[in-house]
């Protein structure tokens, strides 16, 4: 014969389940505050790798701008030098046809001069982006 279930035994049955929900709870809480403290912390660390990068990258772009710009001075006194080297030869020129020559000759240099300045510079600056480019750029 099948034994009768009483109020008793759905109250031990109900109790059981509860305690059975509240420890399930109590562990799937546990897990998920560990999962959102290891979030937390790897959100954390990516924020650190993020900043030293940033930090770093600026640093060499500063670098670069520092360089380029001592490189686009060292080209303005080379090109000061040679202006008033050929406005020497120009003041002790005996005639004309010496000025003329010492002008044309200043003209073709400087046209020389500059186009390897601008080429330096460019390349200079293409070799800045390439590196930042690597910088940022993931490891694989």
């Amino acid at each position: 014969m099948a034994k009768k279930t009483t109020k008793v035994d759905i109250k031990d049955k109900a109790e059981k389940a509860a305690k059975s929900a509240a420890k399930t709870a109590s562990k799937a809480k546990k897990r998920v505050e560990a999962a959102v403290h290891d979030a937390v912390e790897d959100a954390g660390s990516a924020v650190e790798k993020a900043g030293k990068k940033i930090r770093e990258t600026a640093e060499h772009a500063m670098h670069n701008a520092a360089a380029l710009n001592a490189r686009v001075i060292d080209h303005a006194e080379e090109n000061a030098k040679e202006a008033f080297a050929a406005l020497r030869k120009i003041a002790t020129s005996k005639d004309v046809k010496d000025i003329v020559q010492v002008q044309a000759d200043f003209v073709k240099q400087q046209s020389a001069r500059s186009v390897a300045q601008v080429k330096e510079v460019g390349e200079m600056i293409a070799s800045f982006g390439r590196t930042a480019v690597e910088a940022i750029r993931p490891k694989k």
